[in-house]
This record gives C-alpha cells, sequence and structure tokens, in this order.
C-alpha cells in the first residue's frame, strides 16, 4: 500500500525523476472502466491525455511519460477483467453481452493464459466457433469467420484478492513523496464529492463552470436534498436533465443519454466510488434492499455485486435467483423482472 492506503499509485516522468500524481484515485476509477480509452489531466504544463491502451501521453512535452504500479504483498494480487468489444458495448468474458449470449471462458481462465505468457495467444471455443486472442495486441479473432473484435484487460476498482502462490508478485513503488500537481480531476474541497459524466470516445468529464451551469458542489447540495430526484442544467447551447436515481442525463433537445457518475473522499482521503445501495420495490410498496445469501428474502446479489455489473455496463442486464424464483434487472430500465411469472418491479439505485 502506498501512503494513501490504496494498491496503485500513478505516476508522471517530468525528464528527471517520477512523481505521484494528486488524486490519482480518479485516474484508477476511469481507467478500471473498459469503455474508457484514457482521460485529459491538466497540469502546470498543460494538459495531457493518458492513453490507457499504450500508457502512453499525448501533450505539449515529448519527455514526459506516465506508468501505474501495484504496490501488493507477496500474497495479494489484483482482480483483473478481460473485455471484448461486442456489438454494443464492452463486455466481460463469462458475463451475458448485448446478444444475450454468454461466454463460457471467464476473466480468470484468460488471466491464468496471459500470466504464463503475456506475449503469447490464447484460442478457446465457445458454441460452434473457435477464437483467438493475440496478448500482444489485444485482438479477437474468430477463426472460421475473421471477424475481429479488440480486447482490453483491466483492473476491478479497488479489488485484490490473497493466494498461495508466490509467483503473483508486483512491483514495489519507487515513487518520490513529492506529488505531481494537476487541476483536474479533483475533488471538489467543500464537498468532497466529484460528480462526472460519460464524454466524447468514454472520458469521464467533470461538471465544471463555467462549461456547465451547475458544478459538483451544486448537484451535490441537490443530490442530498434528493436522491431519487432530478436537476436541470445548461452546458453550451443544450439543456439536460440529470436523473439521480438511474444516474444518467439527458439532452432535452435530442434525447441521447449519456452516464453519471459520483465519485467521494472519506475524511482520511482515500478516496473511492460513494457506497451505493439497490433495492427493488416490493409487493407491499416498501423499497428493500439486495441482500446476498440463502434466508427468506435473500437472493445470488448483494449491492455490491449489481454494482460492479453496472460499472461494467450501464445499459446492460444481469441475471440472479432466490429460493424460489429467476430475475433478470435491466440496468436501462431499472427493473426487475421475475423470469418465470413475468412479473416487473422498478428498482433504484441510492
Amino acid at each position: 500500500m502506498n501512503a494513501s492506503g490504496n494498491h496503485y499509485e500513478w505516476q508522471l516522468f517530468n525528464g528527471q525523476q517520477w512523481l505521484q500524481i494528486k488524486n490519482d484515485h480518479i485516474i484508477e476509477c476511469n481507467y478500471c472502466q473498459p469503455g474508457a480509452k484514457g482521460i485529459t489531466i491538466d497540469t502546470h504544463m498543460g494538459s495531457l491525455y493518458i492513453d490507457f491502451d499504450s500508457m502512453t501521453l499525448r501533450g505539449p512535452f515529448a519527455n514526459l511519460a506516465v506508468r501505474r504500479l501495484s504496490n501488493l504483498s507477496h500474497n495479494q494480487r489484483e482482480v483483473m477483467g478481460w473485455y471484448y468489444r461486442d456489438n454494443s458495448y464492452w463486455c466481460e468474458y463469462g458475463v451475458q453481452g448485448s446478444s444475450y449470449r454468454t461466454s463460457s471462458i471467464s476473466s480468470q481462465d484468460f488471466e491464468q493464459q496471459y500470466n504464463a505468457n503475456p506475449t503469447g495467444s490464447f484460442q478457446f471455443t465457445v458454441g460452434r466457433y473457435s477464437y483467438i486472442v493475440n496478448f500482444p495486441v489485444m485482438m479477437q479473432t474468430n477463426l472460421s469467420t475473421l471477424k475481429q473484435r479488440k480486447v482490453r484487460r483491466r483492473p476491478k476498482f479497488n479489488s485484490t484478492v490473497y493466494v498461495n502462490n508466490s509467483l503473483n508478485t508486483f512491483e514495489p513503488s519507487t515513487s518520490t513523496i513529492n506529488p505531481f500537481p494537476f487541476a483536474t480531476p479533483s475533488l471538489n474541497p467543500s464537498t468532497a464529492v466529484t460528480w462526472q459524466f460519460m464524454g466524447d470516445e468514454g472520458i469521464w468529464r467533470d461538471y465544471q463552470k463555467p462549461n456547465s451551469s451547475l458544478d459538483s458542489m451544486d448537484i451535490e447540495r441537490e443530490y442530498q436534498r434528493n436522491p431519487q430526484g432530478q436537476i436541470a442544467l445548461t452546458a453550451g447551447h443544450f439543456t439536460y436533465t440529470l436523473y439521480f436515481n438511474g444516474m444518467y442525463q439527458i439532452n432535452n433537445t435530442y434525447k441521447t443519454r449519456r452516464a453519471v457518475q459520483r465519485i467521494c473522499a472519506d475524511e482520511n482521503s482515500s478516496s473511492t466510488q460513494c457506497q451505493v445501495r439497490w433495492q427493488f420495490k416490493d409487493i407491499d410498496g416498501y423499497w428493500k434492499d439486495f441482500v446476498k445469501g440463502k434466508g427468506s428474502g435473500n437472493c445470488t446479489m448483494s449491492s455490491q455485486d449489481l454494482e460492479l455489473h453496472f460499472q461494467q455496463n450501464r445499459t446492460g442486464a444481469v441475471t440472479y435467483s432466490t429460493r424460489t424464483f429467476n430475475y433478470q434487472l435491466d440496468f436501462s430500465a431499472m427493473t426487475q423482472t421475475n423470469l418465470a411469472t413475468g412479473t416487473r418491479r422498478p428498482v433504484r439505485r441510492v
């Protein structure tokens, strides 16, 4: 762990030494989103764009470099997700995609193959098709149709597991204690909360004035007043409505939708996405939490499980079961459907 208590550290090379980037939890949060290509940070030397796939910088200074270090003990490793670009979304292997097909090959299978030979490839069969993933170029090829899909390997946000295998070791941090400052993305000092929307090319961007009529402080104030409500804002020539329940914004003219996220820090400045609860409206009209377990009223998904699936694919769906029935939760519609009876109930994220 580094000084902030995180198991990762993002650093910039300033031409002479590696320096830690302040508030690098925001970079990490973006990096863990499979659809994010990169992020722009504003430094005292100008704006720099970090390309997550190539781990390179685009900006005015060619002598700068970026890297991400993992600071884990010998018996820990990060939980890694492996994703392929489906027709519409980035989908994790082993999780149902937008075509409603589920791969029998999981992220864990890919990670084992990758750790054994990072410069090699992995061939597997799903249904009647065989595929090969080339690790150096991160590309999947259907060996029958030759159709190719991009592949990405990203860590799960703030997720580590203990192992009994000494091979799972990571490079220790060699950074100095001096931080490399940048203005954005950053936490609002008065609220310790940052609100962001998914911008073009899969990059999370802060709500900031004067580009937006509202900033994180304004949005957070309304959110605290009514977490199930909505708020109107203006950006450029357009007006938008931000819906807290579904965590998305709608362009009121073109009706296009963008995902929204809320990031907060605890009192020790160790930051993460704010604790989220998932609830369904039961037959008695009361909102009830998703509770994982085998007892009455419990199911195979906890709020944490649902949030993880939601962050991986905010417009997708996930299936789960209770002692009696199987259900599907549609993140776009924010509903759960009993797959046996067809009964549909509202779901919310608070």
